[in-house]
């Protein structure tokens, strides 16, 4: 598994905090809409269906305030990169507790409304440099905050796939951060300044060993729109079909990203 020795960017708290609530409003406001018959159907995500997606929304959201319950470590050891290549790691006990959770849980609207009471009454009492203890080492809070923004993005995405005509808003800031600690994740995946990955308006990463440009045009460029980014880095879409259907344009001898990815399990 890569490791994130440094971290390419900084987020700014405020609209880090502001995004994960927005997306999350969004998504509660989608949730108090549906009946059993949509909460019944299928989703990508393998055997789960619309209930346990929700269910596993707040799930994630309820784990930074599992994180902030418990004493704070005394140093940071990890940057919000180490989870994107660790979040995959834990999918049994993820899977067995998400299901649990629909089943203990059935008015998932009430159980957002907790999930986002706790959330916002957190985010009230601590600054952002307060250190969690997550599942990848201690990290600032908003540190922590960015990975929720993959996780509520991702997950707003797969609650479109399932639900037709259900078109749950993007918000702006929580899409911009997602794509880019992903595209973060990917430089650190595959070091190098030979291939440039243009993620437009949000990202711009320099990766893949070989030659270094130092002015014009790159010799190697990948560019898409940040939703087929995140699929992509997801697993919910494949390089091969992302090119297929001109997702992804990629011109140049390095440009396949193919064997990179998915870089989220």
């Amino acid at each position: 598994m890569p490791t994130a020795r440094k971290r390419a960017r900084s987020y700014d708290p405020a609209k880090t905090r502001a995004a994960v609530l927005a997306q999350l409003g969004h998504v509660r406001e989608a949730v108090r809409g549906l009946d059993e018959e949509r909460f019944g159907l299928p989703t990508r995500l393998g055997e789960w269906t619309v209930r346990e997606l929700v269910a596993h929304i707040g799930m994630g959201v309820t784990a930074v305030l599992r994180a902030a319950a418990r004493p704070a470590p005394p140093k940071q050891d990890a940057q919000p990169a180490d989870w994107v290549f660790a979040a995959a790691a834990d999918s049994a006990p993820i899977d067995d507790g998400t299901r649990r959770l629909a089943v203990e849980r059935p008015d998932l609207d009430a159980y957002l409304a907790e999930a986002e009471d706790g959330l916002r009454a957190l985010l009230a009492g601590h600054p952002a440099g307060r250190l969690l203890e997550t599942s990848v080492g201690a990290m600032p809070l908003d540190d922590y905050l960015v990975t929720s923004t993959v996780e509520l993005v991702t997950h707003t995405d797969d609650l479109n796939a399932a639900v037709p005509d259900l078109a749950v808003p993007y918000d702006r800031q929580a899409l911009a951060a997602a794509t880019r600690l992903l595209a973060d994740a990917l430089a650190v995946k595959a070091p190098g300044g030979s291939t440039e990955v243009r993620v437009p308006p949000y990202a711009v990463v320099q990766c893949v060993e070989g030659p270094r440009h130092t002015r014009g045009t790159p010799p190697n460029v990948v560019e898409t729109d940040p939703l087929t980014w995140i699929r992509l880095a997801t697993g919910r879409l494949s390089w091969t079909d992302a090119v297929a259907a001109a997702q992804v344009s990629a011109s140049g001898e390095r440009a396949d990203l193919g064997g990179l990815l998915p870089l989220l399990g």
